[in-house]
This record gives C-alpha cells, structure tokens and sequence, in this order.
C-alpha cells in the first residue's frame, strides 16, 4: 500500500519521533507500506514521520528495491558510533527539487531493533551509513538542510520559504 509522503513545512517532519513499543501486525504492515512507497518514489531512506507516523521506524535501500538483502528496517535505531567524514549530495523525499553537498561520518554503527522486536546492530559506511544517519536526523525532527551552512544554508532556505507560501497557497 502506498503512502502519501508529507512534505516541508508539514510539522511532523520537526517532531522527535516516540519510540516503538508495540511489535505488532500494524508496525509490520507500516513498514511494508514505506518500504513500498520508499521504492516507488523512489529514494533510498524513508522514515515514519515522512508518512505522517510518529514513530522511530526507517526503512533504508540503497539498492532501491534492486537487491533484497539489501533493504534495512530499523526499529528505535541509535547511532552508537561514527568516524571519519565524508561530504557528498543528499535530497530528501519531502523536501523535492533540493540536493545539497552534506557532511556526514563515513562509517557508523547502530543499534536498533527488527520488527519482532529483537535487538541487532549494524555497521555501515558511504551510501548506506549516510543514508542511515538522514532516517535517524528524521526521527529527531532534524533535516538534511540543518546541517547546511553560509551560502548552501542560505540557497536551502530560499528553497524552504518557496515550499513553506506554496503550502499555504501564496505564489512566489
């Protein structure tokens, strides 16, 4: 089933997400959804409040659906670790028609939980620790354009207030 996603300035994009702690047939059923609706966007990270869920659930596919051992679904994920830094461009799906070059660490751990609720954690670096670290700004209410700075910063919020008079029906 595919899912509407929520786009800038929708206010759930800049809420700290609740954690997870029902492990049911419905948190299955969300993450099938994004899972879907992540691969026909088509992106390679998706998170809960992007589908308007206040919930800490991200789905991650570099692959973009291409390799089935390669889809990620992190329940209450935390960053444990990071090193290195790597800059490269990043879009989000509810910020559309912006990329921008982000900093972000080239290799991560997390802790998280699968869809039973079992403990796991998972080492990642380019593509997919960046990729991982985006879902997890989400869950925290952060976007990508909040690390950006001087006149990448200045470019993104000209961007953003375009989105945030189209929300409410203003034109440019």
């Amino acid at each position: 089933m595919m899912l509407p996603i929520r786009l800038y300035p929708e206010e759930i994009l800049r809420r700290e997400c609740r954690p997870v702690t029902d492990f049911d047939a419905e948190l299955r059923r969300l993450a099938a959804a994004m899972v879907e609706t992540m691969h026909a966007a088509p992106g390679v990270g998706l998170a809960a409040p992007q589908v308007g869920r206040d919930l800490r659930l991200a789905v991650v596919d570099v692959t973009v659906g291409e390799e089935e051992d390669a889809l990620l679904v992190l329940v209450n994920p935390e960053l444990v670790e990071s090193s290195g830094s790597e800059i490269d461009v990043e879009g989000c799906l509810s910020i559309p028609d912006l990329t921008e070059k982000v900093e972000r660490p080239s290799s991560i751990a997390v802790q998280a939980s699968d869809l039973d609720g079992n403990d796991f954690e998972v080492e990642a670096e380019g593509l997919v620790a960046r990729a991982i670290c985006h879902e997890i700004d989400h869950l925290n209410g952060i976007l990508f354009v909040d690390h950006l700075r001087g006149l990448r910063r200045d470019r993104a919020r000209r961007h953003l207030r375009r989105l945030e008079r189209d929300a409410v029906g203003v034109t440019a």
